[in-house]
């Protein structure tokens, strides 16, 4: 498990460790302050309320824990979050009908598309929180086969297969009118030369077999080269979110404002995007907590990340956003399940 940065150099002692773990654990459970009376029933301590307020006090004076104003009790801060999962968090495997139900909902030969979404909808199930997942790069799959529709004088449908079962229809705009029969010889010839090639190999060797051809072929070459290049060119990079109203019943988030600019991040998407991409090097999950994320709208929140990986090859990241009060012990395993269990089922030829 990886923190975004590394933590402070926290020295605990094993009876300030028992009591953190403890206090957060309950926290997270019942949203509730917690009290020395309530710890001392519940840490398995041999200690007293005394000893334990002291202790207490010991943690919220290195910024571990904070007092409400309206409660003698104690709940963690975004440092206490940290510690707790750095360090003390104990996970709850999942279990094998769980696992069975990642599997089987996300089956090997589906399309990407449909794999995605059925992914962020798991998280957000499995979770109650937000499930994100950032989609592949088009060129990380080997293009299968093409053809073209003519749709009018001006335009024309270009219907695109992919080694991952993804179909993608796209209209475009050639700079000049074709006719069918020009339109199916590029198919051919494409489907013929290419198939089973990344996207970006496609227009560099197009471009290098135009310049060395001398023959006949050349005007083939260009009008291949003319319509890949509207064609074969990788959409921008997304992501799938699900959940997103889930956040409305949170008690940490009641605030109106605060959940209209969460709201707005969601639909801009490019802000959570980028903070996905900045975990797509680091294996296995890895936690944002709060003012983590860089992101002022995710303040107060934890996002839990891991990449899921076909083969050598990462091909994306997916996660869940929720309260910074989430059962780490939970939604850790179920992350990193789902990323195991998607990154299975992807398996591009190249």
């Amino acid at each position: 498990m990886n923190s975004p940065s590394p933590g402070q150099n926290l020295r605990l002692d094993p009876r300030a460790r028992q009591l953190l773990r403890t206090l957060i654990a309950r926290y997270i459970r019942e949203g509730e302050p917690v009290g020395s009376q309530t710890l001392a029933r519940h840490a398995g301590l041999d200690v007293s309320p005394a000893t334990i307020r002291n202790i207490l006090a010991d943690l919220e004076d290195i910024g571990l824990l904070t007092s409400p104003h309206t409660s003698a009790g104690r709940v963690p801060t975004a440092q206490g979050y940290r510690v707790f999962v750095d360090s003390l968090v104990q996970m709850q495997p999942l279990g094998e009908s769980e696992v069975a139900r990642l599997r089987s909902e996300l089956p090997a030969g589906s399309g990407t598309q449909a794999l995605l979404g059925n992914a962020s909808e798991l998280l957000s199930a499995m979770t109650h929180f937000v499930g994100v997942v950032s989609a592949p790069k088009r060129e990380q799959f080997a293009f299968r086969h093409i053809d073209f529709v003519q749709l009018d004088n001006r335009r024309v449908l270009a219907i695109l297969v992919f080694a991952d079962n993804d179909v993608q229809n796209r209209v475009i705009e050639p700079r000049r009118a074709y006719e069918p029969g020009e339109l199916e010889r590029v198919a051919n010839y494409l489907n013929q030369h290419f198939a089973g090639r990344p996207l970006a190999e496609i227009r560099t060797t197009l471009l290098r077999e135009l310049r060395a051809a001398r023959t006949e072929m050349e005007g083939l070459l260009a009008h291949t080269l003319e319509l890949a290049e509207h064609v074969l060119v990788p959409p921008g990079d997304d992501m799938v979110l699900a959940g997103q109203t889930k956040l409305m019943g949170v008690q940490d988030l009641s605030d109106l404002d605060r959940l209209r600019e969460l709201f707005e991040a969601f639909a801009r998407k490019r802000e959570i995007l980028q903070l996905l991409e900045r975990t797509i090097s680091a294996p296995g999950v890895r936690i944002f907590i709060g003012e983590e994320t860089g992101l002022a709208p995710l303040g107060g929140l934890s996002v839990v990340t891991a990449p899921y990986v076909s083969g050598e090859q990462v091909l994306g990241v997916l996660g869940v956003i929720g309260p910074s009060r989430m059962a780490y012990d939970r939604v850790i395993p179920v992350v990193q399940a789902a990323a195991d269990a998607l990154g299975a089922a992807l398996n591009p030829e190249r």
